[in-house]
């Protein structure tokens, strides 16, 4: 079992940054992925970034790529989403999630584990 928790969501204003946390604890392992995924009202859930736990391969959705960085620290258990020049269409809940292969999945039924979500608005 992983256990999930975001933190850093709020109100910001379009062209503004943000730094969503996520703390992992329980069965975490180098082999895990850990990615972040969001879901606007009436919408899908969708990747947004993704980081293999040895933090050998990233991956990003076309459309926060060059304006969101994932990372993370190893020793901390926490990975983080550094969201630089937001826009309005990023609003949206903001999910972590981990699965158990070093392999990283786009989708989010590739993923076991999900934290309870942080609320992040950009107003224009």
């Amino acid at each position: 079992q992983v256990q999930l928790v975001e933190s850093g969501g709020g109100l910001v204003q379009a062209g503004g940054s943000l730094r969503l946390s996520c703390a992992a604890s329980g069965r975490t392992s180098s082999s895990i992925v850990v990615g972040w995924f969001r879901q606007a009202p009436g919408k899908e859930r969708e990747i947004v970034a993704a980081i293999s736990w040895s933090r050998r391969t990233t991956y990003y959705a076309g459309s926060v790529k060059g304006r969101f960085t994932i990372s993370g620290d190893n020793a901390k258990n926490m990975v983080y989403l550094q969201m630089n020049d937001l826009k309005p269409e990023d609003t949206a809940v903001y999910y972590c999630a981990a699965r158990g292969s070093g392999i990283v999945a786009t989708v989010p039924g590739g993923y076991d584990y999900w934290g309870q979500g942080t609320q992040v608005t950009v107003s224009s």
